[in-house]
């Protein structure tokens, strides 16, 4: 029921932007299109697609990250040697640490920020709404929520907490300095608009617009802020009104190109721009920068100010990596024990019907009272007890460094826990 655990991706670390883009499975983690089929070989998966990381964690047998590449690039309809060079593979004790680090946004581009552990409980969602988990994942999953909660409540590694939405917001303060006389637009009205909007307005923005395909959902966010709402074909008539331009829509292709800005240049009288692109498929076409008085950044120029953010917070990432250590080893623990579990249950069962038939047999033969009787079982299962105690520590790996499997074969053919006769014939003789 329970199989090895895999986890392969690629994130900001391992593969820029564009090749995040290009490996992206935001549109394929839905119930109707799942991006990864479960298989004999594949028996579980759940698909973390966000701006800075695609992660695919699986359980199954022993050649599933193979089969993980090759699904995942037929996907995108790539190969997959284009695909490997970005990509880590980890397996069992690893892969779990990867996953709580990255529940516990320790493995964020900016450490401590919240999103993460939203989008991975999202994803969990859609995976068992997909019917693509089972015992093994829905275990782990939980388990790596409970795991970021601890880390949150123990350590100060999100206090103050920032995230990417901070660092665009941070980044255009440090353009501008006092944001006071300066106006910005948002184009995408989600949880990362939203973070920027906060962080806009605790900087002081003059005037906030927000933009949206969904009016109402710009709308929604306009007011909460004290802002405007933009109908989305009416972004270009704002544009030229906006000093900073922060997009994070899901958009598949850019909506702002090099073409659409020379218009918008001319009204500005030429005054500069900024825009700062948190969206991964990008929203702004790369060839905007190129435009004098034009200045754009996408999500991979904000490095500088993460890894401030990151050294900032150094000692409590310590803290927080510790906390995860210890509870990979205790689920780790837990996980082993379940091959275990079916070995240790024969042992215990054979060894105490060997003792029941012992007993029945000595009770039978002599004249005992109940109370002999009574104390011959406390008797029997104090040995019994004694007798199973170095065989189960042995299967748990205490003092040795055999394999599990290895202990569980030696320890079944000890005690010919593989022969359906090895204790049905007891005492058959006297029967």
């Amino acid at each position: 029921m329970y199989n090895d655990i895999f986890l392969v991706g690629l994130n900001h670390k391992t593969a820029g932007v564009d090749i995040r883009e290009r490996f992206a499975l935001t549109n394929l983690c839905s119930k109707e299109l799942w991006a990864i089929p479960c298989t004999d070989i594949v028996h579980e998966n759940i698909i973390l697609s966000t701006c800075n990381r695609v992660e695919i964690i699986a359980s199954g047998a022993s050649t599933t990250p193979e089969e993980l590449l090759r699904d995942w690039a037929e996907a995108r309809e790539a190969s997959i040697d284009e695909l490997r060079p970005y990509v880590y593979i980890y397996e069992n004790i690893n892969a779990i640490r990867h996953l709580f680090s990255v529940a516990s946004s320790l493995d964020s581009m900016v450490v401590g920020e919240p999103q993460i552990l939203g989008q991975l409980k999202k994803a969990f969602k859609m995976a068992a709404t997909a019917k693509k988990t089972g015992p093994t994942l829905n275990r782990l999953l939980h388990k790596a929520f409970s795991v970021a909660k601890r880390v949150r409540t123990e350590t100060s590694v999100a206090s103050s907490a920032v995230s990417i939405s901070y660092a665009a917001v941070e980044l255009a303060k440090r353009i501008f300095g006092d944001m006071h006389a300066y106006k910005a637009m948002l184009i995408g009205a989600g949880e990362m608009a939203e973070l920027a909007a906060k962080h806009l307005l605790h900087f002081g923005i003059k005037q906030l617009y927000v933009a949206n395909r969904t009016y109402a959902k710009a709308q929604s966010l306009a007011a909460e802020f004290n802002g405007e709402a933009v109908a989305f074909e009416q972004i270009a008539e704002y544009l030229p009104k906006a000093d900073i331009v922060i997009t994070s829509t899901g958009s598949t292709d850019p909506i702002i190109r090099a073409k659409n800005l020379n218009g918008v240049l001319r009204e500005r009288k030429n005054r500069p721009m900024f825009f700062i692109d948190i969206a991964v498929p990008r929203d702004v076409d790369p060839d905007v920068n190129a435009i004098d008085n034009i200045y754009l950044y996408d999500i991979d120029d904000l490095k500088e100010i993460v890894d401030e953010n990151i050294s900032n917070r150094k000692d409590e990432a310590i803290k927080a990596q510790k906390i995860i250590n210890d509870e990979v080893e205790n689920y780790l623990h837990w996980f082993k024990s379940l091959e275990l579990q079916p070995t240790i249950v024969k042992l215990i069962e054979r060894n105490e019907k060997i003792a029941k038939a012992e007993l029945e047999y000595t009770c039978k033969h002599l004249n005992l009272d109940e109370n002999t009787k009574q104390s011959l079982e406390v008797m029997l299962s104090s040995i019994l007890n004694k007798i199973n105690h170095d065989p189960l520590m042995y299967l748990k790996g205490e003092n040795t460094h055999i394999k599990s499997l290895d202990r569980i074969n030696i320890i079944q053919s000890v005690f010919g826990l593989n022969k359906q006769s090895s204790t049905d014939d007891i005492r058959e003789d006297e029967k």
